[in-house]
Order: C-alpha cells, then sequence, then structure tokens
C-alpha cells in the first residue's frame, strides 16, 4: 500500500511491514494537537513501546505532510542515547502509527513544574546530555528548532531523550523559517533573520536558567513583550544562592545576540560547571 504519508522510497524501508494487529493497546500517554500517545506491547517480542497515533484528516487540514514526512526521516536516522527513537511506522486509511521508544519516566516538564527548579547536579547533567545529543544531530547536519520542556523526557533511569522532531530540518545551509516556541526563540529567528545550528546552543541557555529558577529568562505579559527581551537580550539573574556563579556564566555566555559568539557545543560540555556538577553517566534522581 503506498500513500503519501510514508518517506520516499529512497528511505531504508522497515523490516516488516507493521499493522495495529501487532500491538496490544495500552494506558494513554498524552494528547497533542494532531493525534495520541499510547502505551503498547508489541505482542510477538513483549516489547513496550509507545505508539503514537496521528489522524490524517488533521494532517490534510494543517498541510502537514512535507513536516510529517521530514520528522520521521530525520528521527528515524539518530540512534544516539539521549534522542528517542523511532522504530518504524505504519497507518491505516484514517491513522499514521509511529512506534516510538517509552520513555518510563514523561516529561522533564512535569517534574520541572512539581519540583518548582531542578537542583545544579540534575539540571548540569540534563545540559550535559542535551549538549552530546545536539553535538551528533549538528554532526548529522539536523537543527532540532525546539527544544522545550515538553519535548524532553526521561527514561526509567532517568536519562534524558529529545523527542519531537517536527520542527527539525536536515540542511548544512542557513535558513529561514520561524519556528519552535516563542520564549526558546534565538533572536535571529525573532528577527526573520538567516539562522543555523547556533539557535540550538542559545536553547540551551534558555533551558540552563529555566532549569535552574523555574521560568525561562525572558518570559513576559505579553508575546510582543517577550519578543523585545529576546532582542535586546534583557538578562538578569535573581539574587539566589542555589544557583552557583559557573551556571551564571555559563547561561551568559549561550545568551549572546550574535549567534557566531555563542559558546559551542563542544566548550559546553568542557565548561567548569558541567565538569563540577554534571553526572557523568547522564542519570540524575531527586
Amino acid at each position: 500500500m503506498t500513500s503519501q504519508f510514508l518517506p520516499p522510497q529512497k528511505q531504508r524501508k522497515p523490516k516488516k511491514e507493521w499493522s495495529l494487529q501487532d500491538f496490544e493497546i495500552g494506558k494513554p500517554l498524552g494528547k497533542g494537537k494532531f493525534g495520541r500517545v499510547y502505551l503498547a506491547r508489541e505482542v510477538q517480542s513483549k516489547y513496550i513501546v509507545a505508539l503514537k497515533v496521528i489522524f490524517k484528516e488533521q494532517i490534510e487540514k494543517y498541510r502537514l505532510h512535507h513536516q510529517l514526512r521530514r520528522e520521521m526521516e530525520i528521527q528515524t536516522s539518530l540512534h544516539h542515547p539521549n534522542v528517542l527513537r523511532l522504530y518504524g511506522w505504519f497507518h491505516d486509511d484514517h491513522r499514521i502509527f509511529l512506534i516510538l521508544e517509552y520513555a518510563h519516566g514523561g516529561e522533564l516538564y512535569r517534574e520541572l513544574r512539581k519540583t518548582g527548579h531542578l537542583n545544579e547536579k540534575q539540571a548540569a547533567t540534563y545540559i550535559a546530555s542535551l549538549a552530546q545529543a545536539l553535538a551528533y544531530c549538528h554532526e548529522k547536519h539536523v537543527i532540532h528548532r525546539d527544544i522545550k520542556p515538553e519535548n524532553l523526557l526521561l527514561d526509567h533511569e532517568g536519562r534524558l531523550k529529545i523527542a519531537d522532531f517536527g520542527w527539525s530540518v536536515q540542511s548544512s545551509s542557513k535558513r529561514h523559517t520561524m519556528c519552535g516556541t516563542l520564549d526558546y526563540l534565538a533572536p535571529e529567528m525573532v528577527e526573520n533573520k538567516a539562522h543555523d545550528y547556533a539557535v540550538d546552543n542559545w536553547t540551551l541557555g534558555i533551558l540552563c536558567y529555566e532549569f535552574l529558577y523555574g521560568v525561562p529568562p525572558f518570559e513576559a505579559e505579553s508575546q510582543m513583550d517577550t519578543f523585545r527581551r529576546i532582542m535586546k537580550v534583557d538578562l538578569s539573574f535573581p539574587a539566589t544562592p542555589h544557583v552557583s556563579a559557573e551556571a551564571k556564566n555559563l547561561i551568559s555566555r549561550l545568551l549572546v545576540k550574535d549567534s557566531s559568539k555563542r559558546l559551542s557545543i563542544q566548550k559546553i560540555m568542557e565548561h567548569p560547571w558541567i565538569i563540577k556538577y554534571a553526572d557523568p553517566s547522564g542519570t540524575c534522581s531527586n
């Protein structure tokens, strides 16, 4: 069965043609704009996965064929311990099903909302994991462009996994599309200028701040005010004893308007704060 929803033939074909009969469907794990995610078990192997169900009607309505195909192609090609695996996909008349790695710990966003903020060890471990994953993605010419706590999942050991490659792009040239989530957008995206991998480095600075303080640094009453704060890089650090000078240094060196002057991914991994606080195993517990 051929379909516009499936990636082009040049892509490596799945080893088998999957169908819904291959899975026992369990509890719902989450709900998005275009579908739902369920816990599922592959009948033969008993392997636990997450099954993302996307409605074709929604894809047609919002004209997302190209974006979804690109997301599937990119995520299938990435094999890294901090990137959520996409094992395969199949479809019926009304739905597309993505077979995803199951992240038992759920969204990091929920963890952050529950605790208010993370301690330095947790924050540094997550930033180091993200830096490693992004170094791998960037080597493969993949820019994620939408890294935020809702798109970061934790496995049963507390290891961070980047999920949702819906805004990702595979390109070695500069891009012009404005995409992603407002609080996390780099100035060059807000100003609709060409952008490259450095937008992901900016987002690491935003996340590092949010992990430690509980809110993104440029949050404001209105979208327009957030835009203004991002463009001015209106950065300030609340007086609090639980955030070290090294952490503030890292954030300040990432949230730099000139994208060519932002700290590189390699330099993030070598930063004194990461060396001091990050757990090299990539796992951390409360």
